[in-house]
């Protein structure tokens, strides 16, 4: 392959994880505005759309392999291929969160959720991934160090929205059919927070393989 035309390959492949993450982040915030409303079409066009994602998954997958394996690049090429192969996992897992968020939607609804208690944290789950992406994009290793520290503030969410959903359910005063629903409905809810919690994690992840693309520094790598 002509220089040019490999440096074009580059190009390309950071194009594309771009527009895979697009669609996650659609997906993604298409679940969780499926959540609020309690909107089971939406849901389901979330979990239809997964079969999308994790084909161009595959096919990114195997662009990378094929850069590696044919260009054989070295130093900051193969860190860029082998950062974006990563990233392309972490966006995969992200649509796989998305899709189970409409399926707790499609499992039925809840006051706790229309009550706009796991809103902010799905926003700020969703502006993390976004941000975390816009700097691999950018090659900015600023922004993916913030994106690092402000995970602490999106844990805290989690555990204080945690925390209310269960202190809620033990002073309940509904009767055992009622307590059973609840207890239905919690188990719903502790598991959306976690799902976030998780997009969370993987929009540091996705920082820490663009610091290590962009500076070799390996402080963000877990």
């Amino acid at each position: 392959m002509p220089r040019e035309e490999y440096r074009e390959s580059l190009d390309e492949l950071r194009a594309d994880v771009e527009s895979m993450a697009k669609t996650v982040l659609d997906q993604l915030s298409q679940a969780l505005d499926a959540l609020e409303r309690d909107d089971h079409g939406s849901a389901r066009e979330v979990i239809d759309g997964d079969e999308r994602v994790n084909q161009r998954y595959l096919d990114l997958e195997g662009d990378c392999i094929d850069l590696i394996a044919l260009q054989q690049p070295v130093a900051s090429d193969l860190r860029f291929v082998a950062a974006s192969f990563k990233i392309l996992t972490d966006l995969e897992r992200i649509g796989d969160l998305a899709t189970n968020l409409a399926g707790y939607t499609l499992a039925g609804s809840s006051e706790v959720i229309s009550e706009g208690r796991i809103q902010n944290i799905g926003e700020t789950a969703y502006n993390q991934v976004r941000e975390a992406i816009d700097a691999y994009v950018d090659a900015d290793p600023e922004t993916c160090r913030a994106i690092a520290e402000r995970d602490d503030e999106l844990d805290a969410l989690c555990q204080n929205a945690s925390e209310a959903v269960v202190r809620e359910l033990i002073a309940s005063e509904s009767d055992r059919w009622e307590i059973e629903q609840l207890l239905d409905d919690v188990s719903r809810i502790l598991l959306t927070i976690r799902d976030l919690e998780r997009v969370g994690d993987h929009a540091v992840n996705i920082a820490a393989r663009t610091l290590y693309m962009n500076d070799s520094d390996p402080e963000l790598i877990y």
